[in-house]
């Protein structure tokens, strides 16, 4: 049993926030999770590509962007341009169209593409079968602001997607879980088939950080 853990930045310090990601990284994180809001496919306002750019430099690893947004296929460019090595989209988001112009613009950039699902929506609402993705993203809170409490139904999907859907395919699916994830939930998620977890408040709201993100990692088969 093994996950990555992506601290997310969303929870971080809004000021530091180049130097958070910094930290992160020397802290162990697999991945750095970016989540972009435009304020109407969430209820909330974030960050730009900017931010993304900005973070590159300065880290190593994979920079998780997550685009929470209405039209993703108007902003996808600018993301993988910044730096983004996955790219995450909302089903909800998209249709055949822009979904298609998306995926030849991050092939484009040889860069991952990910599909994300609202806890309510069905990972049969799109059929990777036509799609080059590399990741299923499973919200296990509804899209908008960090600190929300994990949704525990969510737990059969991430099954479903491990089990059924990657088990399926021709090739490795990534299968990370977006919300709510702390200490009580970390390993139900990786033994129901989750290989990628974002930790925001479990890990940036704690008075030793490190010391928190250190213990989610060995939970989940890690050691550092």
């Amino acid at each position: 049993m093994y996950a990555k853990i992506a601290p997310s930045i969303l929870s971080a310090d809004h000021g530091d926030m180049t130097a958070e990601a910094v930290r992160a990284e020397q802290w162990g994180a697999d991945w750095l999770h970016v989540d972009i809001m435009d304020g109407k496919f969430a209820p909330n306002l974030t960050f730009g590509p900017g931010l993304v750019k900005a973070i590159r430099p300065k880290v190593a690893i994979p920079l998780d962007c997550h685009l929470m947004l209405a039209e993703p296929e108007k902003y996808v460019e600018r993301f993988v341009e910044a730096g983004a090595d996955y790219v995450s989209v909302h089903a909800e988001a998209v249709t055949h169209t822009s979904l298609s112009y998306i995926q030849d613009v991050i092939k484009k950039y040889n860069r991952k593409l990910g599909i994300a699902f609202k806890p309510a929506t069905p990972l049969s609402s799109v059929d990777l079968k036509n799609y080059d993705v590399s990741m299923m993203l499973i919200m296990s809170v509804n899209p908008g602001f960090s600190g929300q409490k994990f949704l525990p139904e969510v737990i059969p999907k991430v099954r479903e997607a491990s089990k059924n859907l990657s088990a399926k395919s021709n090739r490795h699916l990534e299968i990370e879980v977006d919300g709510g994830v702390d200490l009580s939930n970390a390993r139900l998620l990786c033994e129901n088939g989750a290989t990628v977890l974002v930790a925001g408040n479990s890990v940036f709201a704690q008075r030793d950080r490190e010391a928190a993100f250190k213990e989610l990692k060995r939970l989940v088969g890690a050691s550092i």
